[in-house]
């Protein structure tokens, strides 16, 4: 049986986090989980404690805002970013990305070029692995239309990147409330 790849989608306070920890406990450990988020205001840094909080002790986590790929694989081998040894995500059997919608986020903020792409081209690197590999992400195109043009603009990015993401996986599920609906 080969490596699971599992996109899972939904809206804000859907259960994503919650479903994706389920998938990861399954798939097996030892889980290395890539948190794209940065504590960027009191609200954030409560956030990030509470996803903190709610997974198992025994998880490994990487702090990725951007080039999560290269993370994961100097993690996987042992190293941190300045190249010094590390245990953190060797031998990574899952490994959890969360999520998407923050990566873009942060490679718009940081102006990339290119942004979208590189997005896509990251969540490609990763689901690549040999691992199984739980990327997850927001739904932003079911709601109201952005007021404002970058708004518009990173819903239809997120949007482009979801379904590449979509796409390169044999899993894809859409939280509601709650409920999982598998929809590949």
């Amino acid at each position: 049986m080969g490596f699971r790849r599992i996109f899972v989608l939904g809206g804000a306070r859907s259960g994503k986090s919650r479903f994706a920890e389920r998938l990861a406990a399954e798939c097996g450990e030892p889980v290395l989980y890539v948190a794209t988020a940065t504590a960027t205001d009191a609200e954030m840094a409560e956030r990030i404690a509470r996803h903190r909080a709610q997974r198992p002790s025994t998880w490994r986590t990487l702090e990725a805002p951007t080039e999560v790929a290269s993370a994961v694989t100097r993690a996987r081998a042992g190293e941190d970013v300045a190249g010094r040894p590390t245990s953190v995500g060797r031998a990574a059997t899952t490994i959890v990305v969360e999520d998407l919608t923050l990566l873009l986020s942060n490679l718009m903020l940081s102006h990339t070029a290119g942004a979208e792409c590189h997005a896509i081209s990251e969540a490609e690197a990763v689901l690549a692995l040999d691992a199984h590999v739980i990327v997850v992400s927001n739904e932003v195109g079911m709601g109201v239309v952005p007021e404002h043009p970058l708004g518009r603009h990173f819903r239809d990015a997120l949007g482009r990147v979801n379904q590449a993401t979509a796409g390169a996986c044999g899993e894809v599920y859409l939280l509601v409330a709650g409920l999982p609906l598998r929809l590949k």
